[in-house]
């Protein structure tokens, strides 16, 4: 198995409502879910995030579109209006989230190679 980042499996849409930030996880193609939810856990979240989550987080999985949707609870130090961070937006967790590793199954390859034919 090889380590890639989330980035080269799925993109990521985030924002916040309150003190709460959302994060979908989308994988570029649909079957590498599967393997995504093994790796992509709410213990590996936490961790990424460390002490920047306060509250729980939550994972739902939304089979009919392949995505994952974390939701963050007391993430954001209050929220925008109550914060006194610069940014207190959730809308660049998740970049934040396409940071971590995961390990990519035997053979797999980047979409983007497969479509170019294996490299030489």
């Amino acid at each position: 198995m090889s380590r890639v980042a989330l980035r080269e499996v799925a993109f990521a849409r985030s924002g916040d409502k309150g003190d709460t930030s959302n994060i979908g996880l989308v994988p570029y193609r649909p079957h590498d879910l599967d393997w995504l939810l093994e790796q992509v856990t709410i213990d590996r979240v936490q961790e990424l995030f460390g002490s920047e989550v306060q509250g729980p987080i939550h994972r739902y999985t939304l089979g009919g579109i392949s995505a994952i949707n974390f939701v963050l609870e007391r993430a954001l130090s209050g929220g925008v209006s109550r914060s006194l961070n610069l940014d207190a937006h959730g809308k660049s967790w998740g970049n934040l989230l396409l940071r971590m590793e995961v390990e990519a199954p035997p053979g797999w390859m980047p979409g983007w190679l497969e479509e170019s034919g294996p490299v030489e």
